[in-house]
């Protein structure tokens, strides 16, 4: 066996390697004519952020199986070459959880205590000790969004300085957060709140810009804002004007839009701490990744266990053929409900009816649940259900053999919270066609694809010509508008109606901009967007 580490590893990851003696390792100092040539006999390849792993450097590795990335992103991998040539493509998420947690609690303190300026102010000759009045931790309520592994380990450490702990994340059972002492608020209680607020989530179509002029406008005077998770999260002019108003007391940011960073409007801001994306920057994280990815990759070759891998594990090609199209479907299925749950979400329940009852449904289970927790963390196929356990949700599975509605294949989907629950059945039409045929009890047919208003209303007349008059006056030109009603049932009530309406926004702005003002519609109960991918055609036969 043949493994080569393209980039630098730390001794105690090549021990993890060199305890096969039959293996053969290759370090980076060792490659002498090349990495194409080096891995043309090669069985894994590790590397970290500098090696590109492009479709071509694959051509050159025939025998590769595995490629394991020391870090989280793999963004210099080929993943989609990858697994045409069926090798496996691992990362290892959460390894650094700990220095990003420890990051974040000093970077409050320096902002508590002044820090900064204090050392400035040494360094310059002067004792200016009565303007450096600082604050403590304790007793303040710090505001956690997103309590993924790196979340859980911020609130067990703020705890022991004695600070309130509330958090937001829809996608974690409220028994997890019981036990690290944090109590599960709405995203505006996040807001209103704390004193501290920290962002650990993924970016996404809802998080972007999370931090912005609107949720500024109802925080505490002020609060103070670190972000160790993804520059885009922040509206940077929307902080600025926070910060020069006083409304924000002081930012930390390790992350940007752009990095690295060479032109800032808060380079000049005394209140803003700025780090060059330090999160996992410590010895002791850099030695634990590079030790769990030995590991990974050593279990893989030697017994094929696949853990923490971000492509699709191989099929053969006919079996891919038939559940492409569900796969595909199950995300955004998950996508589209995860919203929709009134409370915490606490358990999963997933039926598969028809033709796919019969087939391998590991992968559309996944896709599904990456498409539910998409907002969490980073969760990929393979790894959503192992997220979804550590946080407490769980997956009950039923298959049915035959489907509903004349449809050869149906996929159902159901949320569980304390709250109530949220449900919908899906299909795929035509071999790539993604269809909505049910949502909460509606029969109600609608493209999974593209930007989607999910609108309830009250059943009177006048409420669909106000829908197309409203986004008429917005701009919006309609792709396609659903109708569904409420019947005589126990689970819906009657009067109750709904819309699924496919829009083309020329920006994210404007399709807001027309939800806010559908909301004033006094026959409109309820308005929610949902971005969904265009949908791709399924793979040929």
């Amino acid at each position: 066996m043949k493994i080569v580490l393209a980039e630098k590893v730390s001794p105690a990851t090549l021990a993890v390697f060199r305890q096969e003696p039959s293996w053969q390792v290759v370090t980076a100092d060792q490659i002498q004519n090349g990495l194409e040539a080096e891995l043309a006999d090669a069985d894994a390849l590790v590397v970290r952020s500098a090696v590109q792993v492009t479709a071509k450097l694959l051509e050159s590795a025939p025998k590769l199986r595995v490629i394991g990335r020391a870090g989280v992103g793999v963004d210099n991998i080929d993943a989609d070459a990858a697994t045409h040539r069926g090798v496996v493509v691992m990362n290892t998420p959460g390894a650094n959880a700990v220095a990003v947690a420890e990051l974040t609690l000093g970077l409050m303190i320096t902002m508590a205590r002044q820090i900064p300026r204090a050392n400035t102010g040494m360094h310059a000759g002067k004792w200016d000790k009565k303007n450096l009045q600082g604050t403590e931790l304790r007793g303040k309520t710090l505001g956690i969004v997103g309590l993924g592994r790196i979340g859980i380990e911020v609130a067990r450490r703020a705890r022991s300085f004695g600070m309130d702990l509330i958090a937001f994340d829809p996608f974690v059972a409220p028994v997890i957060a019981r036990e690290n002492g944090v109590s599960l608020v709405s995203i505006d209680q996040i807001f209103s709140n704390s004193d501290y607020l920290t962002l650990h989530v993924g970016l996404t179509p809802q998080t972007e810009g999370m931090i912005n002029r609107h949720s500024i406008g109802i925080m505490k005077p002020g609060i103070r804002i670190v972000n160790c998770a993804r520059g885009e999260l922040i509206n940077d002019a929307d902080l600025l004007e926070g910060l020069q108003s006083g409304k924000v007391g002081g930012a930390a940011l390790d992350v940007f839009t752009v990095e690295p960073l060479k032109d800032s409007p808060f380079y000049n801001e005394d209140k803003v701490i700025l780090t060059p994306h330090l999160g996992g920057s410590t010895d002791e994280a850099q030695e634990a990744i590079g030790i769990q990815l030995a590991q990974q990759v050593s279990a893989y070759l030697k017994s094929g266990v696949v853990q923490n891998a971000v492509n699709v594990p191989s099929l053969t090609r006919e079996e891919y053929v038939e559940v492409a199209p569900f796969i595909d479907l199950a995300e955004r299925l998950g996508t589209f409900l995860a919203h929709a749950t009134p409370g915490h979400l606490e358990n999963i329940e997933i039926a598969y009816a028809g033709r796919l009852a019969a087939s391998k449904t590991d992968l559309i289970r996944n896709a599904l649940l990456a498409g539910v927790l998409r907002d969490s963390e980073q969760v990929n196929h393979i790894n959503s259900a192992a997220v979804a356990q550590e946080r407490g949700i769980r997956i009950q599975e039923d298959r049915k053999e035959f489907a509903s509605g004349g449809a050869g294949s149906v996929l159902k989907l159901v949320l569980h919270s304390a709250e109530g629950d949220a449900r919908a059945s899906a299909t795929v039409l035509h071999g790539n066609s993604p269809r909505l045929l049910s949502l909460d009890g509606i029969d109600i047919e609608a493209p999974l694809t593209g930007t989607l208003l999910v609108i309830r209303n009250h059943d009177v007349p006048g409420v669909i010509g106000r829908i197309g008059t409203v986004l008429g006056e917005c701009g919006i030109n309609v792709a396609n508008f659903a109708l569904g009603r409420s019947v005589r049932s126990q689970s819906v009530p009657q009067g109750q109606a709904m819309a699924v309406v496919q829009i083309d926004a020329p920006s994210a702005s404007k399709a807001q901009d027309a939800v806010n003002a559908l909301r004033k519609v006094e026959a409109i109960a309820t308005v929610r967007l949902v971005e969904l991918s265009k949908a791709e055609a399924s793979p040929e036969a």
